[in-house]
């Protein structure tokens, strides 16, 4: 979201709006939306990649296996 002093005059209104209808201030009702866009994207990302396992467990592993 951008910031509350880049916003154009009819976003500003338009937010004040949504924010007096949830009965919060301008500066917290945007606050709360970025939270929420940063959250939103964090549960979207996908996960790291799997690490390779390391020199040790996969000697561990292979004598572990039947020959």
């Amino acid at each position: 979201m951008a910031d509350p002093k880049t916003l154009t005059p009819a976003q500003r209104a338009y937010e004040q709006k949504r924010a007096a209808k949830a009965g919060k201030s301008l500066e917290s009702w945007l606050d709360a939306k970025q939270k929420r866009a940063v959250a939103e994207a964090r549960a979207a990302a996908p996960p790291a990649p799997k690490k390779k396992p390391g020199l040790i467990s996969r000697l561990l592993d292979r004598a572990h296996k039947p020959l």
